[in-house]
């Protein structure tokens, strides 16, 4: 079975490896997640600052690797790249499973961390390298759609296999390994010349003498990229709320605890369901593309804040993810589009390095601005204080919707 790349075809199984890829991203933390309660119990000995730099260390590694991944992929092999990047992350996942202490666990995750920030910008970078126009698009929203989806199966197995034992969790980190062994055949599919002579040229970008003006970026519109990186990761901070912040608004209005799981997880899976689609919602929506989901976040956060019923949480969770589900691979065919075709996966590197940035700032950036407001410990002024964020967001994108930016992408490429 061929699919359709927009430049010619590839085989099935090449796909599949690509897709591979795209389903291990998210799992960088899950295994900690579950235990993180117990850590206490587990290490008996072990310090505070231990037990923080387990959970915030791997993640801080990840963005420097996903960087020098990105920079390393402009001169260096990818594949090489990307078969180091699973075997770190393989390779950590098994020790894990036989650490007896905290310091060695910290390390081997340490390593998870390296492994991880390797991998991540290639599973966009490899649909990049492939996929062109709307066969592209198409691919980063099913990549971003996997990704998601296996983030909700993931985080509900190791939940389960903590219950038998804290080790247990670890075995999700095996899942690279299967994804190496499917992306080695990689090495040996080579496009036909018929196909490589239909890539497209690209096209000048109007600002090449910005370009120009940043050397260490070169083949990089820089001014679209920083629009898109800024768009990225405040979109990012203001849904993590809803991850960070839903088990505590739960838990204060007395509603039931464990139903806040189910709240995160209906998020994700909302944020899944676009990518599925992107395409198409692109064509219908065009500029109203961006503004649009932001208010669809806007107005999921609202519901949170405003109505204090499960179902109307639920509601909300379900709102706000679709909005960012568009978002999330809508903003990484933009970036694509802003470099040549040597330097995409540094330019999808650049873009996705902001989403663990606003991972590992949302706590601090919402303890802030409750503080600046005097609602510091308040378990609801977080979700409408984002909602007032996204909001001025959209009104932003709608005085800006023919921009590059917050326009629709063009599909005649």
């Amino acid at each position: 079975m061929k699919i359709q790349t927009g430049r010619g075809t590839i085989p099935l199984n090449v796909l599949v490896a690509i897709w591979s890829v795209s389903a291990v991203v998210s799992l960088p933390g899950l295994a900690i997640s579950p235990i993180l309660g117990d850590l206490d119990k587990i290490f008996k000995h072990a310090t505070d600052l231990e037990i923080q730099m387990l959970t915030s260390l791997p993640s801080l590694l990840i963005i420097p690797f996903v960087l020098l991944a990105g920079k390393l992929s402009v001169s260096r092999n990818k594949l090489l790249i990307l078969y180091t990047g699973l075997a770190l992350f393989c390779i950590s996942g098994f020790f894990s499973l036989f650490a007896k202490n905290i310091v060695l666990l910290i390390f081997i995750n340490c390593v998870l961390g390296v492994g991880a920030g390797m991998v991540i910008p290639l599973s966009t970078g490899l649909i990049a390298d492939h996929f062109t126009g709307a066969y592209r698009t198409r691919q980063l929203g099913i990549s971003s759609s996997i990704s998601n989806v296996t983030l909700v199966l993931a985080t509900s197995l190791t939940g389960w296999l903590a219950t038998v034992d804290w080790h247990y969790p670890f075995l999700v980190y095996l899942l690279p390994g299967v994804a190496l062994l499917m992306t080695l055949s990689l090495r040996k599919y080579k496009p036909d010349r018929g196909e490589a002579a239909t890539i497209p040229a690209v096209p000048a970008s109007p600002t090449d003498a910005a370009i120009g003006a940043v050397k260490w970026l070169p083949g990089i519109d820089v001014p679209r990229l920083g629009g898109l990186m800024l768009l990225y990761f405040l979109a990012t901070y203001v849904v993590l709320v809803v991850t960070f912040n839903l088990p505590f608004l739960m838990q204060h209005y007395t509603l039931s605890s464990s139903a806040s799981g189910v709240m995160i997880s209906l998020f994700f899976l909302a944020i899944m369901l676009p990518g599925l689609f992107i395409t198409w919602i692109i064509r219908k929506l065009k500029n109203a593309t961006v503004f649009l989901p932001l208010l669809l976040i806007c107005a999921g956060l609202l519901l949170i804040y405003l109505f204090k019923y499960e179902w109307t949480i639920g509601l909300g969770c379900f709102v706000a993810g679709i909005g960012y589900g568009v978002i999330q691979p809508l903003v990484y065919d933009k970036s694509v589009r802003t470099a040549d075709s040597k330097n995409t996966t540094l330019a999808l590197a650049l873009v996705m390095s902001v989403n663990y940035l606003a991972i590992l700032l949302c706590p601090f950036i919402v303890d802030l601005l409750t503080g600046l407001f005097g609602k510091s410990g308040s378990a609801d002024f977080p979700f409408v204080l984002n909602a007032a964020i996204v909001l001025l967001m959209a009104v932003v994108g709608y005085r800006y919707r023919e921009s590059y930016v917050f326009g629709a992408p063009d599909f005649s490429e």
